[in-house]
């Protein structure tokens, strides 16, 4: 019964998914296509954004009492911050944040990774084993050359986005039946 009031519920709002859908394919297609292009507007976008962000967390110090005054200063300062050296050096930003990413993806591999070879010598099994060592070999390629790897976002993001749109635009039309 449950899984007929959801279907009933997504039916009714079944343009919203083919909107993502058409969005994802257009950013995706932008990102294999035209890559230092879209991801200089992104990183535009996101400056733009960090900056709003910032100024609406200083205007809340003043207006809001549900969230202590310095985390709402804190986080102003530095959305202000970020969003101005983005927008001063889009190109710059356009190349450390993908780079950013491959670093923070590295270590998280390698933690990843060094945990589940533990749980596979303590229980866990081969699976997690093989898994903890998938990681952590994953983890080294990151951070052994991060520059490179960044190179690879916008093109692993456009595909993945291409995919999500295919998946979006059949979602939609499967529950608008």
């Amino acid at each position: 019964m449950a899984a007929a009031i959801t279907q009933k519920d997504q039916s009714s709002i079944w343009w919203v998914f083919l909107l993502e859908g058409i969005a994802s394919l257009i950013f995706g297609a932008l990102l294999l296509t035209s890559p230092a292009a879209t991801l200089v507007a992104l990183v535009i976008f996101l400056g733009f954004y960090w900056l709003f962000v910032g100024v609406l967390e200083l205007v809340r110090v003043f207006v809001d009492d549900s969230v202590p005054w310095y985390w709402s200063l804190l986080i102003g300062v530095v959305g202000i911050v970020a969003g101005l050296i983005v927008l001063k050096h889009p190109l710059f930003a356009a190349v450390a944040l993908p780079t950013a990413l491959v670093v923070w993806l590295g270590v998280a591999g390698l933690v990843i990774g060094v945990f589940s070879i533990i749980a596979g010598f303590t229980g866990g099994g081969i699976g997690s084993f093989v898994f903890g060592v998938i990681n952590f070999v994953i983890g080294l390629i990151l951070l052994g050359s991060p520059m490179a790897a960044a190179i690879a976002v916008p093109l692993v993001f456009g595909i993945l986005l291409l995919i999500q749109g295919v998946v979006l635009i059949v979602w939609a039309f499967r529950v608008k039946s």
